[in-house]
């Protein structure tokens, strides 16, 4: 008897961790996309000659940066059959960053490049909190 509810005690806890596993393998799939997203399609258009300088236009350059690292993660979410609501959520977390940040930047409290930065870090945290609203889905229970 003490070893069935130990087996069933680690079934369980098995369970758990590969639900846990499989949330954190699709938030580095999110991160590996969003990256994608950036650097491919900022390479586009920079040979395309329509890329757009951080330095000298920050608020546009952060915006095509961030809908490019949207539209990364927005093609593998629909891939991976995620709905539309998950994948606007995920997708915003791009862009509600800079909605402290810009006026932060034209006050002059910080500066273009503190502001990139700050942005970038602050996604990550706000991707995490996007997936744990819908942990069933992320966790590859709901698709």
């Amino acid at each position: 008897m003490t070893t069935t509810s130990t087996n069933a005690g680690t079934g369980t806890g098995g369970a758990t961790g590969r639900r846990w596993g499989r949330f954190f393998l699709h938030y580095l799939e999110m991160i590996i996309a969003m990256f994608a997203g950036m650097f491919a399609l900022g390479a586009l258009l920079d040979v395309l000659g329509l890329g757009v300088s951080h330095n000298a236009q920050p608020e546009l350059g952060y915006l095509v940066m961030a809908l490019n690292m949207s539209i990364g993660m927005a093609a593998w979410m629909r891939f991976r059959r995620h709905g539309w609501a998950s994948t606007l959520e995920m997708c915003a977390a791009m862009f509600v960053p800079v909605v402290p940040l810009f006026p932060m930047m034209w006050l002059g409290w910080i500066d273009a490049g503190t502001m990139m930065t700050l942005a970038h870090v602050a996604m990550f945290p706000l991707m995490l909190a996007a997936m744990l609203r819908r942990l069933d889905e992320y966790a590859g229970c709901a698709h």
